[in-house]
């Protein structure tokens, strides 16, 4: 029985690291149609917790999902599975990619095909969006909270204090003194300081790569392209291993392949260190997040136990309906700018509204990708 269940969990992160598009919140939305709509592995109430919980500790949020997923339905090694199966697909990728970049100079061209994906995957958020709200904001109080998050992401708040803010609301409308509760407190990033010290005593440049990555996989809050930030200053400003050129080649690299944005990473260890590089410097980029996960979860049920802390999460999966309406706004902004994204985005709303038979959101990637390659033609 325990083996059927890692070989389910096996192929549906498989499947979902190969069709991944769209970042973190398209990702989350087809988990939760995978995990939650489709198989039943657990309720949308938890489902809502895990997403809050992701949110308050650093680390890719979707990753993070997928091993929660995993670990709720098949325990450790559930959660091994559906972490690695689920980014194995584009390390893959990203390595090949990566690998032909170096022997021709430049990045391979597939932006017809993925035009199309990007106005289906505004679809698929928005279809998520309605289903975890029902939940997340059934109640005035909710409600405002999550406006409140959305407000403070337009105002241009980052989205770990915005959501923070949502928790801490979320505790006020439980009317109780916080005094007379101990609220939750996070330990985990206490975590982000041991590499710090590990790196000191490793000389090689592949243990100095492993460990940077590691820490900087410790610390790193925020969407996956904050790694940007600690990549540019890490390995172009004190250690001088990259270019700035070669940097934004990598996060580029990144783009192209569908699952977690963090195998940026895979593409940056390989630039700098070849194919062992990019091992170590995706093993790095994604431990922490597994440590993390496997700390936090046994966590969660039990905040729902204390008023003060369950009105914290409550608070916390409003505000992420919030952040994930501005999310969905913002790349509708920037994706549906001619007839043909348009087109696309028509099309993927009749497809999750009827279901043809029954073909999920994998299925719906491949079309949406033909279809705006063809539309491209016109």
């Amino acid at each position: 029985m325990k083996i059927k269940k890692l070989l389910e969990i096996g192929a549906l992160f498989f499947k979902l690291g190969l069709t991944a598009f769209g970042g973190p919140a398209a990702h989350i939305a087809m988990i939760e149609n995978e995990v939650v709509e489709k198989r039943k592995w657990m309720e949308r109430d938890h489902y809502l917790d895990l997403i809050g919980a992701t949110n308050i500790i650093p680390g890719p949020n979707s990753t993070e999902i997928a091993l929660h997923c995993g670990l709720h339905r098949a325990g450790f090694l559930g959660l091994i599975t559906a972490g690695c199966t689920f980014i194995f697909p584009a390390f893959c990728m990203t390595l090949g990619i990566s690998w032909l970049y170096l022997k021709s100079g430049s990045i391979p061209t597939i932006d017809n095909w993925l035009f199309g994906i990007k106005p289906a995957m505004v679809v698929v958020i928005f279809f998520a969006i309605i289903k975890l709200g029902k939940k997340a904001c059934n109640t005035g109080p909710k409600i405002v909270i999550g406006t409140v998050v959305f407000a403070l992401s337009i105002g241009g708040q980052s989205e770990i204090i915005a959501v923070f803010c949502g928790g801490f609301f979320g505790i006020i409308t439980q009317y109780l003194p916080l005094r007379q509760k101990k609220l939750f407190s996070i330990t985990l990033p206490v975590f982000s300081i041991i590499p710090m010290y590990f790196e000191k005593i490793v000389s090689s440049k592949l243990g100095v790569l492993f460990f940077e990555s590691l820490k900087i996989g410790a610390i790193l809050y925020g969407s996956g392209y904050v790694l940007i930030a600690y990549v540019e200053k890490t390995f172009v400003g004190d250690l001088g291993w990259l270019t700035p050129g070669v940097l934004l080649d990598a996060v580029a690299i990144g783009q192209l392949t569908p699952g977690p944005v963090l195998t940026t990473a895979t593409a940056i260890g390989y630039f700098i260190a070849g194919f062992w590089g990019a091992v170590l410097s995706t093993l790095g980029i994604f431990l922490p997040s597994f440590i993390f996960v496997i700390a936090l979860n046994p966590l969660i049920p039990k905040l729902r136990k204390s008023k003060i802390t369950s009105g914290f999460l409550d608070g916390i999966n409003a505000g992420v309906m919030g952040l994930l309406v501005y999310v969905t706004i913002s790349l509708a902004t920037q994706t549906l700018t001619n007839w043909q994204s348009m087109s696309v985005l028509v099309v993927a709303l009749l497809w999750m509204w009827i279901k043809p038979f029954r073909l999920g959101i994998p299925f719906l990637v491949v079309v949406s990708s033909l279809l705006g390659w063809v539309l491209l033609c016109f």
